[in-house]
C-alpha cells in the first residue's frame, strides 16, 4: 500500500490518466519508468479465451487451445459448490500457464427470460443460487493467483440492444433479483475485478452509474477490486471514473484519456477521484505480479478428466418411464443424430473456447458398452440446414426399427442460441422434431438426450420414454454422456431454471426485449419459479427438478427453536435416505414462504441447498443454517433488508413443486416501521394503528356501534374501512369536521 502512495507521488497526470484505459484489447497499460508492468486478461468463463493473433471480442478468430468445461447452465444444475470450485481452480491453472492474469468472468446475470442469447452463461433464474455458485467459482480461480472479472453487472438480461437498452426496474426488484445474484458473490468470493455491463439501468449507463458502481458495490458491499468496463462499453470515460469505474477496455485510441485530462484541468474530476482509480488499478495489477507463477504448466489429459466429471454431475434427467435407463443389457442400440458424433458442446461469441480435445459421443458409448451390445449408427439431420432431409429421416427410421432401443440425441445448433442476438421462440430445428416423430412411429423404446444452452419446448415428450439434459456440456461431454447412458455414473443434476411449456407462460413475455430503446420489467420479483409457483403456472419441469437412477426419502425436519427475532438465526436439519439399489447422490432444497404479508411476495424462495452422496440404504443428516435474509424482503422506504413478524414455512423438498417436509418458525421483527397517517389516508389504515385503533373505537361508540355490529354487511364495512379521512370529512356535512381530521393525524403521528 505504501509503495502504491509513493507511485502515484512520482505519476505525471498522463501516466495516471493511462493507466485506465487500456494498452491494447486484452491488456492494461504499463509504465516502464515506475517498474508498473501491464498484464493480461482474456475471456471465460467456461474456459480459457486467449487469442493468439489478432484480437476480437465475438470469438471469431482462433485462440490458444484450452480446456472447455460445461458452460454455466450445465454446471449450475450440479448445485455442487465444490465442484464449481475445482472447475475454477483448473481454468485458473490455465490462466497462469498461460500468463492470464484475469479471467472474465464468471457471468452471474438473471435469466429473466430463456429467450437471451447468452443464458449459456449464466447460472440460474435464481439470485440464491446463482450467487452462491459464482463466489464458488471465483473462489476456485482466485485461488490459483489469478483473478476473476463478476459480470455483467448489472440487469443485463438480453442480446438486443445490448449496448444501449435502458433497463427500468423498480428499487425492490433490482435489490431481490438482480443486485442479489452479485452480491453474495461479491461479498464471499471477493473477485479481483467485476464488470460494467453496456446497457442502462433507469436511465443510466452502467458504467457510469454512481448508485451501481459506488454506492451499492463499493460502499454497501465493501468490494474492494477495480471495475472494468464490458469491451467498448464506456459512453463517457471521465463520467464513469466521476462514477466508480476505474479501467476502460479495450484501448479507446486516447479519446478517454483526453476527456479524463480535460475533465481534471477544469474541475470537473477531482484529482483524488483519479488517484482513488488508479490505486485500485494499482492493488491489482501488483497482486497479479506477486502471484505470478513461472513455468506454470498443467495436464491436458487430468483437465479432460476433470471436464468428464463436471459434465457427468450437471446433467439433469428429466424422464425415465419404465426405468429404461441405463441401457446395460440392451442388445441392440440406434444412436441417431448429426450431433453424435459432431457434438454440440459450447455456446457462440466471446466465450467460445478452442478446445484440447472433442469427444466423440459415439466412440465413447462403444467404449463404455457391453462387448455383446451392438451400436448402429443413422445421421438422422444435417448440420448445415433446418429442413427435414427424407432420405436422411428414412435412413434413421430404418436404423431404429431394428434396434432394442433409440437414442437420439437433439438440441439446439449453435445458430440458434448466442452472444450477439436473442432466440424468438422456444422450438428446437425442424428437422430434429421431425426425426423424433417418425422414429416414435416404429420404435416404442427411445431416449432423447439435448444439447442446448437454455429451455426447449417438447411437443414430442409424450412419444419418448427418456429425456436426458445434457445442456452444453463441454469438450468431454461424450464420455459423460456414455457414462450416464450405461449406468457407470448416476444422473444427479437438477434444473437451476424452469421449462415452461409454452413461452406465454414466462412471465417477462409480455415485456421482453421492450420498445426498442428501453425495456420494461414489470413481473417484478416473480421471476422463473417465483411466477410459476406463485400463479399457480404448471411448468414443463420445475426449478430445482431432476430424476435419479435410485430413490430418496426425506424424514424428521427440525428446527432448533419455534420462535426467533430477526437478528438471530436458526439451524433446519432434514434426514435423507437412499432407498433404492445404486449409489446416487441428491441435491436437498430448502424453500421459505411467508405465510402472510403485506406486501406481495413469491409462493416460496431458495434459501439453503445441499449436495449429498449416499450409498444403498445409507441415511445421513443435512443441515441448514437461516439468517434475516432468508425470511426478508427489500423495503424501499427503510431502504434495507426488512422481516416482517409473523410465521414462516420452512420448506425442504426434492424441487421447488416437491416439498417434501415442512415446519413453521415464528419470526419477530426487531425493527418498527411507524406508519405516517395523511387526510388520504383510509379509515382501514387508521385502524391498522395502534393510537387509531383506540380512536376509532372510541368514534365508533359515540355513534352507538360497537365491534361486532355487522348491520351494514360485509360489503359496505369494507367501503367505509376504504374511505380516505379526506373524503368523510367532505361528504360528513359538517359533523366530521377538518379539525377533527387534524386532530386525529396529530395524535397518530405524534403520540406523547
Amino acid at each position: 500500500m505504501r509503495k502504491i502512495k509513493e507511485l502515484l507521488k512520482q505519476m505525471t497526470l498522463e501516466e495516471k490518466v493511462g493507466l485506465c484505459s487500456g494498452l491494447d484489447f486484452w491488456n492494461t497499460k504499463a509504465i516502464e519508468r515506475l517498474g508498473i508492468p501491464s498484464i493480461m486478461m482474456t475471456d471465460g468463463p467456461h474456459g480459457l479465451r486467449k487469442q493468439a493473433g489478432e484480437a476480437d471480442h465475438l470469438g471469431i478468430n482462433k485462440s490458444i487451445p484450452s480446456t472447455c468445461f460445461p458452460t454455466a447452465a450445465g454446471l449450475a444444475c450440479s448445485w455442487d459448490k465444490d465442484l464449481v470450485k475445482r472447475t475454477g481452480a483448473a481454468i485458473g491453472e490455465e490462466a497462469q500457464a498461460e500468463g492470464v492474469s484475469i479471467v472474465l468472468g464468471p457471468g452471474a446475470n438473471i435469466k429473466r427470460s430463456p429467450l437471451c442469447g447468452r443464458n449459456f452463461e449464466y447460472f440460474s433464474e435464481d439470485p440464491y443460487l446463482s450467487s452462491k455458485l459464482a463466489a464458488s467459482y471465483i473462489k476456485g480461480v482466485q485461488s490459483q493467483g489469478v483473478g476473476t472479472s463478476l459480470k455483467h453487472f448489472a440487469v443485463n438480461n438480453q442480446e438486443y440492444k445490448r449496448m444501449s437498452i435502458n433497463a427500468i426496474v423498480d428499487e425492490r426488484t433490482l435489490r431481490e433479483i438482480y443486485l442479489a445474484s452479485f452480491e453474495e458473490a461479491i461479498k464471499d468470493g471477493q473477485p479481483w475485478s467485476v464488470m460494467a455491463a453496456y446497457n442502462k439501468v433507469n436511465g443510466e449507463f452502467c458504467s457510469e452509474n454512481k448508485k451501481l458502481l459506488t454506492e451499492v458495490l463499493k460502499d454497501e458491499w465493501g468490494f474492494e477490486g477495480l471495475v472494468v468496463t464490458d469491451w467498448g462499453a464506456v459512453n463517457e470515460l471521465d463520467d464513469g471514473i466521476e462514477a466508480g469505474l476505474e479501467l476502460e477496455m479495450p484501448s479507446s485510441g486516447g479519446q478517454g484519456e483526453k476527456k479524463i485530462i480535460e475533465a481534471v484541468k477544469s474541475g470537473k474530476l477531482s484529482m483524488e477521484t483519479l488517484d482513488q482509480a488508479v490505486e485500485r488499478i494499482l492493488k491489482v495489477v501488483f497482486r497479479a505480479v506477486e502471484n505470478k507463477q513461472t513455468n506454470a504448466t498443467y495436464s491436458k489429459n487430468e483437465h479432460h478428466s476433470i471436464a468428464r466429471e463436471v459434465a457427468r454431475e450437471s446433467m439433469v434427467l428429466l424422464k425415465n418411464e419404465e426405468q429404461i435407463l441405463p441401457i446395460k443389457t440392451a442388445r441392440s442400440v440406434a444412436v441417431i443424430g448429426a450431433f453424435a458424433k459432431s457434438p454440440r458442446f459450447q455456446g457462440g461469441g466471446s466465450s467460445h473456447i478452442n478446445p484440447t480435445m472433442v469427444d466423440n459421443i459415439f466412440e465413447e458409448m462403444e467404449k463404455v458398452a457391453e462387448p455383446s451390445t451392438s451400436l448402429l449408427f443413422a445421421e438422422g439431420y444435417s448440420l448445415e440446414r433446418d429442413d427435414v432431409n427424407e432420405q436422411l429421416i428414412s435412413e434413421a427410421v430404418e436404423v431404429a426399427k431394428n434396434a432394442e432401443v433409440a437414442v437420439i440425441f437433439a438440441g439446439l445448433p449453435e445458430s440458434y442460441e448466442s452472444e450477439g442476438f436473442d432466440r424468438k421462440h422456444l422450438s428446437i430445428p425442424e428437422n430434429h422434431q421431425v426425426l423424433i416423430e417418425e422414429i416414435a412411429k416404429v420404435q416404442g423404446n427411445i431416449i432423447v438426450v439435448l444439447s442446448n444452452g437454455a429451455p426447449i419446448e417438447m411437443p414430442w415428450l409424450n412419444k419418448v420414454k427418456a429425456v436426458l439434459e445434457g445442456y452444453l456440456g463441454g469438450q468431454a461431454i461424450g464420455g459423460a454422456i456414455a457414462d450416464v447412458l450405461f449406468g457407470l455414473a448416476n444422473p444427479s443434476g437438477k434444473l437451476a431454471e424452469t421449462f415452461p411449456r409454452k413461452l406465454i407462460h414466462n412471465p417477462s413475455y409480455l415485456n421482453f426485449p421492450g420498445d426498442g430503446e428501453t425495456v420494461e420489467y414489470r413481473e417484478g420479483v416473480f421471476v422463473g419459479y417465483r411466477h410459476y409457483d406463485t400463479r399457480d403456472v404448471e411448468p414443463l419441469f420445475p426449478f430445482g427438478y431432476g430424476l435419479s437412477y435410485t430413490s430418496f426419502e426425506y424424514s424428521d425436519i427440525q428446527v432448533e427453536r419455534k420462535e426467533i427475532k430477526d437478528t438471530e438465526s436458526i439451524t433446519v436439519s432434514v434426514n435423507v435416505k437412499n432407498t433404492g439399489s445404486m449409489a446416487g447422490k441428491e441435491i436437498v432444497q430448502l424453500y421459505v414462504r411467508d405465510v402472510e404479508s403485506t406486501i406481495p411476495r413469491p409462493e416460496k424462495e431458495l434459501k439453503g441447498f445441499e449436495k449429498v452422496f449416499l450409498q444403498p440404504g445409507e441415511e445421513k443428516t443435512v443441515t441448514f443454517e437461516l439468517g434475516k435474509r432468508a425470511f426478508a424482503y427489500y423495503n424501499v422506504n427503510l431502504k434495507d433488508w426488512h422481516v416482517e413478524s409473523g410465521d414462516f414455512d420452512i420448506l425442504i423438498g426434492s424441487s421447488s413443486r416437491e416439498i417434501l417436509q415442512r415446519e413453521t418458525i415464528y419470526v419477530q421483527s426487531t425493527v418498527k416501521i411507524e406508519k405516517i397517517l395523511t387526510r388520504h389516508s383510509t379509515f382501514g389504515e387508521l385502524m391498522e394503528h395502534p393510537v387509531g385503533a383506540e380512536i376509532m373505537k372510541s368514534m365508533q361508540s359515540q355513534a352507538g356501534q360497537s365491534d361486532d355490529d355487522h348491520g351494514l354487511g360485509a360489503g359496505m364495512q369494507e367501503m367505509i374501512l376504504g374511505t380516505t379521512l379526506h373524503n368523510a370529512s367532505v361528504m360528513s356535512n359538517g359533523v366530521f369536521t377538518e379539525e377533527m381530521l387534524q386532530g386525529i393525524l396529530q395524535a397518530v403521528n405524534n403520540p406523547k
